[in-house]
């Protein structure tokens, strides 16, 4: 089920938060958890088991740690609940891509070495398995206790706002709003608000600007022009699919009164790739640096061995994302540019040419990131030099619509001006003393209701539109 179908926004949330308000208080984990798996299920009820399973198996886990006399014993308990869960991620997400690597090797096909299956990658996997596994890690550590409330536990895994595709949450964060959370109208109306700009941000910015990048990642030889505006086009695409999805998430999180950490600030203003990597997909830096970086020496082991730590660390992190190439050339290709501001103490740039190179950095990762093999980034790259021609074909051309191009301009400038959109919100718009200030002005009820109209709108006319971050 999507967030911007007419399936979840007419039905599945309407009946959902119905029955969630009138279920007494001391119950509502047990709704959220069969709400969560309602909407799970609606994709594929087969792989609810494996969520379950995934569950049961960290929870009790999570009770051993906790209940262990000796650090040892302990450590033994983590690494076995550590197998299970890395074991989903493994087969689920990696076992073709080891096939088929494999295969390659011998110069056959995984069919030649009668391997005539392949597992279908259950969505949200990646997610909610690094939320066992964060859990187990700081029970582990002592950073939080291993809980008894089960219901409470699997309704965390299974949080539909952010089971499929994140912000990725850790248990101690949010046990205490599982024991107790104040519910508000004014609440509830931040959340619908910022529910509404994140639907904005997909229906009205991604999904329109999503043809251009289609249409040249598609030519087998891009003109220069054909580049660039593909490679621009998905860049934006990403970011208002991605963000809009998160802000959909926390708005979620808010209407049962559930307080979710922002999952991006302004990652375009960046001027370096240590400064991106703090405003990009935070939860997933925050996870990577406190669960792979630090246990690894982070930077406590020298400059070499940091290098290292770093370079390994995105490879991983871009391996997270998915069982392919290009995934791990865009892994190395961060990791290396951290590597080298950390060595020439770049990492915290303030011109405007940083601006401009931390900028043109993160657009040619993402030709790899959106790529389907090198071989296709190398044709973009070739046509962002000028190697395939400078001008498109008519034929391209005809299928470049006005829309596309209209609506790529004004995402370019939001996320240009969202630093400055962002602090006039703030200062004339929501009251200082209010948790968000969208649903207690007048202002900001209009133009929120103006957005979901126009977004709405804009749905009806076309297919519903999966988020990019449900195949990761």
């Amino acid at each position: 089920m999507v967030f911007s179908s007419e399936t979840f926004l007419f039905l599945f949330l309407p009946v959902f938060l119905g029955v969630y308000y009138l279920t007494p208080v001391r119950f509502r984990s047990v709704t959220i958890l069969v709400g969560s798996y309602a909407f799970y299920g609606w994709w594929r009820i087969d792989y609810l088991a494996l969520l379950f399973a995934t569950t049961v198996w960290t929870y009790a886990f999570g009770r051993r740690i906790g209940a262990a006399r000796s650090q040892k014993a302990a450590r033994a308990y983590l690494t076995i609940g550590l197998i299970g869960c890395l074991a989903v991620l493994g087969v689920f997400k990696y076992l073709n891509f080891f096939i088929e690597s494999f295969a390659t090797l011998w110069g056959t096909t995984a069919a030649g070495l009668g391997v005539h299956w392949r597992l279908i990658l259950p969505i949200g996997v990646s997610f909610y398995v690094f939320h066992a596994v964060s859990y187990l890690v700081d029970v582990y550590r002592k950073d939080a206790e291993a809980t008894r409330r089960f219901f409470d536990f699997a309704a965390f895994i299974a949080l539909f706002p952010q089971l499929v595709a994140g912000p990725i949450l850790r248990f101690k964060d949010l046990t205490h709003q599982f024991a107790h959370r104040t519910h508000s109208l004014a609440l509830f109306i931040d959340g619908t608000t910022l529910f509404a700009i994140g639907l904005a941000k997909k229906v009205l910015l991604a999904d329109t600007v999503a043809p251009l990048a289609n249409l040249a990642f598609a030519a087998d030889r891009p003109s220069l022009a054909l580049s660039w505006l593909g490679a621009v086009s998905y860049m934006m695409q990403l970011y208002f699919d991605f963000s809009g999805y998160s802000d959909m998430a926390i708005g979620l999180g808010l209407m049962i009164s559930f307080h979710f950490r922002p999952n991006f600030e302004t990652p375009y203003i960046s001027r370096s790739i240590t400064e991106f990597w703090r405003r990009w997909h935070i939860s997933l830096s925050v996870w990577l640096r406190d669960y792979l970086y630090i246990p690894l020496g982070g930077n406590r082991l020298g400059q070499v061995r940091t290098y290292i730590n770093l370079m390994v660390v995105m490879l991983l992190g871009g391996l997270w994302h998915g069982a392919n190439m290009t995934f791990v050339l865009w892994g190395l290709w961060h990791g290396g540019w951290l590597a080298a501001e950390r060595a020439t103490g770049r990492a915290v740039g303030k011109s405007p040419a940083a601006l401009g190179l931390t900028l043109l950095i993160v657009l040619l990762g993402w030709v790899m990131f959106r790529a389907a093999d090198p071989m296709q980034a190398v044709g973009i790259y070739a046509g962002l030099l000028g190697v395939n021609g400078w001008a498109t074909d008519a034929a391209t051309g005809l299928q470049i619509s006005r829309e596309s191009l209209i609506f790529l301009t004004l995402a370019v400038a939001y996320a240009a001006y969202e630093p400055r959109l962002n602090r006039f919100a703030r200062t004339h718009l929501y009251p200082a003393d209010a948790a968000l200030g969208w649903g207690n002005t007048l202002v900001p009820a209009v133009l929120t209701s103006l957005l979901a109209t126009l977004a709405l709108m804009k749905l009806a006319e076309q297919s519903v539109s999966p988020f990019l971050y449900f195949q990761f």
